[in-house]
């Protein structure tokens, strides 16, 4: 009995998932059917590593999140000042995010609203630091604690990429309007916000167009692997 080669079966986990992103984006309704086509492969191979379609939007799920988290603390690293760290973190997992707004639609059918937010964990926390210090030299204002304002964050950019999934909300304009609205419910005086967001956008411009599209999709780490 031939035994299947792991590394092939690998690159076919890789490659299903990055097909079904693509798809899904494209077609919310995709079916498991039709993502196994546009892979090149028989339905069974795909089910062979997602034994249903939510198991695979799950995986989905947790690469995005896995990209989040990634743009959130590069956005936090080296920027002492909490309101600029709260901007160019808010702008660099907007970044990211908009990418899997419907996505994230998707999963809140299949997984719960709790499974979402453990994903997010290692993300409201990497963020939390950051809240405790703008609130204890009085650049944020809020009644909330760091710890409660960081949720506050979240739900705010999920409410966000639906507004913009419901096309109430340009997406072109969504990012610095996450950010303004960050700053503005931790308590930033409206006549920072504006100015600030705009000259940190306006960086993170001149920076993405010199680093060409170096973040595409996700590079998907492979999990025990199924069949091939």
């Amino acid at each position: 009995m031939t035994t299947p080669d792991p590394s092939r079966a690998d690159l076919n986990r890789r490659r299903i998932l990055d097909v079904a992103l693509a798809e899904l984006l494209r077609n919310p309704d995709a079916s498991m059917d039709q993502i196994a086509r546009a892979a090149g492969v028989v339905r069974r191979t795909v089910y062979g590593h997602f034994p249903s379609r939510e198991a695979l939007i799950s995986t989905l799920l947790d690469g995005a999140v896995e990209a989040v988290a990634a743009a959130n603390a590069a956005g936090l690293k080296s920027v002492a000042d909490p309101e600029e760290s709260l901007v160019r973190s808010t702008l660099a997992v907007w970044e990211v995010a908009d990418r899997y707004r419907i996505l994230v639609a998707l999963a809140q059918r299949s997984v719960t609203v709790q499974g979402i937010r453990d994903r997010l964990a290692p993300v409201r926390e990497a963020s939390v630091e950051m809240i405790q210090l703008g609130l204890d030299q009085g650049v944020f204002t809020s009644p909330l604690s760091a710890r409660a304002l960081t949720y506050l964050h979240e739900q705010m950019l999920i409410a966000l990429m639906e507004a913009v999934n419901d096309g109430l909300l340009d997406a072109d304009a969504a990012g610095p309007a996450a950010a303004v609205s960050m700053l503005t419910v931790s308590g930033v005086p409206a006549s920072r916000t504006a100015e600030l967001v705009a000259n940190l956008s306006a960086g993170n411009e001149r920076r993405e167009s010199a680093a060409e599209d170096g973040a595409g999709l996700p590079s998907w780490t492979p999990a025990a692997t199924g069949p091939s």
